[in-house]
């Protein structure tokens, strides 16, 4: 448990210096929060690798698992991305989210998924690379809609500083919808390729809301790319794609795993 402390630490000494730098005096000069952000990013993937060689069986894959390194992924990237420039915003509310999912997982035990081979493997991880990076889409999406609402009413917030411009916010956000798209496009690719039955194995309403979610994203990135989409529609297109994306995977596993008892499928 000592490194899951003091990981849960790093990451709030994190988002505590971020918040710190959004004071009105500071909000252009975002220092100091990156080691104890890299250093909880690393405790954090330590921490799944030494349950998954301490369990027998294949990696740990059930509901919290899977939240802990969707988490894992997001502060990783938020970190990646904000040590490049005023994107380190993103960490107020990613690393907070990774602490908290990290120390539910923690406490819930750990039970071996049922032994993968390498197809299913990749299929599961390119499915948590791909919520990770969508997910980081939608807090993209947030930060985008309340940038546009201060700005509509005239609300020069101190906040407002510690993020890039509109435009320039909007070209990130679309970007990280395009390499998350990707993703789940070989998310869904692996499945039909390497998933042998559907029905057995509880993956009909996965698939569907998956399907569904991709369509909405490539349906977002069209309208982009033919009619210029943009604003409140790019938002309200991510967050609703997002939403279907949730169901999907953790809504399936929280009913299966949490309600059923039953083993999910990755």
């Amino acid at each position: 448990m000592t490194i899951v402390l003091i990981a849960v630490a790093a990451y709030l000494a994190a988002a505590l210096l971020l918040l710190h730098s959004l004071a009105p005096a500071r909000a252009t000069e975002m220092r100091g929060w990156l080691a104890p952000a890299l250093l909880g990013v690393v405790l954090h993937g330590g921490y799944h690798l030494v349950v998954a060689w301490r369990t027998a069986g294949g990696a740990d894959m059930h509901f919290f698992s899977a939240l802990s390194l969707v988490s894992l992924g997001m502060a990783a990237m938020t970190a990646a991305v904000g040590a490049r420039g005023r994107m380190a915003a993103l960490g107020v509310f990613a690393f907070p989210l990774a602490a908290l999912l990290l120390a539910v997982y923690s406490r819930t035990g750990h039970a071996p998924s049922p032994p993968l081979d390498w197809r299913l493997q990749l299929h599961a991880w390119l499915a948590l690379l791909a919520y990770a990076t969508l997910a980081i889409a939608a807090l993209l999406a947030v930060m985008l809609w309340l940038q546009e609402r201060a700005l509509r009413r005239r609300e020069f917030h101190a906040w407002l500083r510690a993020l890039p411009p509109l435009t320039e916010l909007e070209t990130l956000l679309f970007r990280t919808i395009a390499m998350g798209f990707a993703l789940l496009t070989l998310t869904l690719l692996t499945g039909v390729l390497f998933v042998e039955d559907l029905l057995s194995q509880h993956l009909i309403h996965k698939t569907v809301l998956s399907a569904l979610s991709w369509l909405v994203f490539g349906g977002l990135l069209l309208g982009r790319w033919r009619y210029g989409w943009r604003g409140s529609r790019a938002v309200h297109w991510t967050l609703t794609a997002m939403a279907l994306l949730l169901l999907a995977f953790f809504g399936s596993k929280f009913v299966l795993e949490l309600v059923l008892k039953r083993v999910a499928s990755a």
